[in-house]
């Protein structure tokens, strides 16, 4: 029992650090992931030829491509001298996208999933009747009065079930941060294994610990998805 005792002391405070920086880069990429994706959706949905074909572009760069290139790309390919050598030559300061590990990590994370998030938000804004629509502009409603006090408030009630997913998702997506020294969860214990050779106890340890917060995560959400969803109207959603 000791021994057990002794060993919890030793691995909890950095699991501990690694498990609040977890939380920290997971909420703050659903964040910037929101911010993101929202305007994509209703540019790819509302917005003219040009932009949705921008929006496109970002959307389908983004989902083909695997975050952990995203991530090296950000944090490793705008750092190279010859791209930075580049922007200096167009009077933009020197060392401008050099990004700090932490920085690059909610860079990464959040533009990842505001690709997912447009995609969610896209088929919640498409899955409101074209009705409603017609019906707010013979009231006298302008096009975008319509679209944020009529489409959104029941287009973000359908978005919750594949939105969950996504919170899912991103605690478990924040573990390749660690691969440009941040100091998550994984990270923390990559740091003990390396010390003390005790793969076999951390490793099913962290895993549990994600399991975990997934599980919570999924619960709260399920529950507020029941409160506020719209009989009839739902979308399937998730990561492909």
């Amino acid at each position: 029992m000791s021994t057990l005792t002794e060993f919890w002391n030793m691995i909890w405070p950095g699991l501990g650090e690694g498990l609040l920086v977890t939380l920290k880069l997971s909420g703050g990429a659903l964040v910037i992931g929101l911010f993101v994706g929202l305007p994509v959706a209703l540019i790819r949905v509302y917005g003219p030829k040009s932009l949705r074909a921008l929006a496109t572009v970002y959307v389908d760069i983004i989902r083909g491509t695997p975050l952990l290139v995203q991530l090296f790309f950000i944090y490793y390919g705008l750092a190279d001298p010859n791209v930075n050598a580049y922007f200096i030559s167009l009077g933009l300061p020197n060392g401008l996208l050099v990004l700090e590990p932490m920085t690059a990590a909610y860079v990464a994370l959040g533009l990842n999933s505001g690709a997912y998030q447009a995609e969610y938000f896209r088929g919640a804004l498409q899955s409101i009747g074209s009705g409603q629509m017609l019906a707010a502009r013979a009231l006298g409603m302008t096009r975008i009065q319509a679209i944020v006090n009529i489409i959104l408030p029941q287009a973000f009630r359908v978005a919750i079930a594949p939105w969950s997913n996504e919170v899912a998702y991103m605690v478990k997506y924040t573990s390749i941060v660690s691969l440009i020294a941040v100091s998550d969860l994984f990270g923390q214990a990559r740091r003990i294994m390396s010390r003390h050779y005790n793969q076999m106890t951390m490793l099913p340890l962290v895993g549990l610990i994600y399991l975990a917060i997934v599980m919570l995560m999924t619960w709260l959400m399920h529950h507020v998805e029941r409160r506020v969803r719209i009989p009839g109207i739902e979308i399937e959603g998730g990561r492909t």
